[in-house]
């Protein structure tokens, strides 16, 4: 049989020559300047992170120590803030349970409230409004985002918080029978005031970074969704949240994180007390911001001192909330669709 003439024949298998191995050492040798620059420049940067934070915990620490040598109550249990000991004897005596409780019930609160408000407009904008209308809702949130406090803390007090009490009524009506939800008509300066004041700073940052992650996911999971004839809430359930719910946990927890330490807005709309209330209706509470924000610039160097100790607290409180969160993000990592 004749061979064509414009086939070639293929060499012999032994004239075929291996290629040379790569040399990993030699390539990772060659290594730009600038990339060894840059290398230089991130390790320290995480290594002075983890110098001042270690500097902030040893000064809490120390100072934490001076103020509860000479404390005659229990700190986590006693409810009185007496550190010039003027209603015992002269002696210190004071605790951080009322501001654990006003703390730890307001961030709640402000998380209930702003993380499904947050979801649903970051879904809207994301994947419900035209271009043209996003564009402008992103945009406003994200001017909310960088009003200062002091100016949400002035709103609460002279806008929000007189035109509270119908509200509070309506609860009492329908839920005052939980206890939690009753309400006496006294002034709403409330942890439920605390909350919603909240809810309201904290709703931008929970939003941004939500709709973000929401615009990162994979395109393929949302058409296939739609040519198998889901809905448009049915893409979102089964390819948008599940991708996005650990950026949704690290949204949360940043505003969480704005929540624990608000100071003048705070301070601003709550009339504080060291009593802890059943009802989040009542009159009065405490935060450990607050009370540090209130209380700073007329206490001795001593009740400074027991200040600085329920920072230390706040501290680790923090701490503590972004350590969970992390390890939620990490049992989670293999549903968020990042390997998509």
């Amino acid at each position: 049989m004749d061979i064509p003439s414009n086939t070639t024949a293929s060499p012999p298998v032994d004239d075929i020559k291996p290629t040379a191995p790569v040399d990993k050492a030699a390539a990772r040798g060659a290594t730009r300047p600038g990339d060894k620059i840059f290398l230089g420049l991130s390790r320290g940067s995480g290594i002075v992170l983890l110098v001042i934070m270690a500097a902030i915990a040893a000064f809490l620490t120390y100072r934490t120590t001076v103020a509860l040598a000479d404390n005659t109550g229990n700190f986590l249990t006693t409810f009185e803030w007496d550190p010039a000991g003027i209603n015992s004897d002269g002696k210190p005596y004071f605790g951080i349970a009322v501001l654990v409780f006003g703390t730890v019930v307001s961030s709640i609160i402000a998380l209930a409230i702003a993380v499904p408000v947050a979801i649903g407009i970051a879904l809207f904008i994301s994947h419900y409004a035209p271009r043209k209308l996003a564009a402008p809702i992103a945009y406003v949130i994200d001017l909310l985002a960088a009003v200062p406090s002091i100016v949400y803390g002035l709103w609460g007090a002279l806008v929000v918080a007189p035109n509270l009490t119908g509200f509070y009524s309506w609860l009492d009506d329908y839920l005052g029978w939980t206890g939690v939800f009753s309400y006496n008509g006294e002034a709403p300066r409330s942890l439920m005031t605390v909350g919603i004041l909240l809810a309201i700073m904290i709703l931008p940052i929970i939003t941004n970074v939500s709709r973000e992650v929401f615009l990162q996911a994979p395109k393929m999971h949302e058409e296939a969704a739609l040519a198998l004839g889901a809905t448009r809430w049915e893409v979102i359930r089964m390819s948008v949240l599940p991708f996005g719910r650990s950026g949704i946990i690290s949204a949360s927890m940043l505003g969480l994180g704005r929540a624990l330490g608000e100071t003048i807005a705070v301070a601003t709309v709550l009339s504080p007390n060291f009593l802890i209330n059943t009802s989040v209706l009542d009159y009065g509470g405490g935060t450990f911001a607050q009370n540090i924000a209130s209380k700073f610039n007329e206490a001795s160097e001593y009740g400074q001192d027991a200040l600085i100790a329920s920072g230390l607290v706040l501290f680790i409180i923090t701490l503590l909330v972004n350590g969970a969160a992390r390890l939620i993000i990490a049992r989670r990592k293999e549903y968020s669709g990042a390997n998509a």
